[in-house]
């Protein structure tokens, strides 16, 4: 297993959300497109609840308030997936239908 080392903490400044995709640029020019699929909440959600989302800090994370969803700029560099658990999902949904 290799070690993420950052010369320069990673810093978003601004997020779009599609109907696929999960879009971030950072401060340093670079711009990330990760599948929805990688967090099931995002997928899920309205689009106004995709929308509605804020940076947490100088913009090390960014959370949605409306899925308590919240995806450090970090572990999206390293390629890392939601780790929410698919009972935990399922009983988000389950809540949401109700």
């Amino acid at each position: 297993m290799s070690t993420l080392i950052l010369e320069v903490e990673p810093a978003v400044v601004e997020v779009e959300v599609t109907a696929n995709d999960l879009i971030v640029d950072l401060a340093d020019g670079r711009r990330m497109i990760v599948p929805l699929a990688w967090y099931p909440r995002l997928l899920f959600a309205k689009d106004s609840e995709r929308q509605n989302w804020q940076l947490l800090g100088d913009g090390y994370a960014i959370e949605w308030p409306d899925l308590d969803e919240h995806i450090g700029i970090e572990g999206l560099l390293a390629g890392r997936h939601s780790g929410e658990s698919r009972k935990s999902l399922d009983r988000w949904l389950s809540a949401r239908r109700g």
